[in-house]
């Protein structure tokens, strides 16, 4: 993946030093307020892993977003495929994103996924970007919004990890 620069951040793919963060989001009981689940350390190096695999291969997936000032990973924004979810049609790409608490409030979220649907219509020629989160989950659906994403009750799921 080539990096995508914004205005104040990198989104590249995740390197090794990024671990203790991206199992400090997986593990935190805030940032997985929404999620029956939380990852040991293993499971959070072993998601890593995949992550970074994918985005190898695919040229996106969740990346890493990284304070282009400072070089501090702050958790990861990116577009994912989702076939891996057998309740959404083939094909359907997911924008999706999480970060550590102490980084929510700054806009960094809207600023990296307005980056990430910029390159997935202009750059990717995807027709479609999809969103979903906890109906109660005010945050990301409050970003949602600012991206412009419409809600659509008629698609509304229940997922099984969630």
């Amino acid at each position: 993946m080539k990096p995508i620069r914004t205005e104040r951040l990198i989104l590249r793919n995740w390197e090794d030093r990024d671990r203790e963060l991206f199992h400090r989001i997986n593990s935190d009981e805030r940032v997985m307020e929404f999620f029956p689940f939380r990852r040991d350390r293993a499971q959070a190096d072993a998601k890593m892993d995949e992550l970074r695999a994918w985005i190898a291969e695919d040229g996106y997936g969740f990346a890493a977003a990284e304070i282009a000032e400072t070089h501090e990973c702050i958790g990861f924004v990116g577009l994912l495929d989702t076939d891996h979810l057998p309740f959404l049609p083939a094909g359907t790409i997911e924008i999706g994103w999480r970060l550590a608490p102490e980084f929510w409030g700054h806009g960094y979220v809207t600023e990296a996924a307005e980056a990430w649907l910029a390159h997935g219509f202009e750059t990717l020629g995807l027709d479609e970007i999809v969103s979903f989160a906890v109906a109660n989950n005010r945050r990301s659906t409050a970003v949602m919004e600012r991206l412009g994403m419409t809600a659509d009750p008629a698609s509304d799921f229940d997922h099984p990890d969630i």
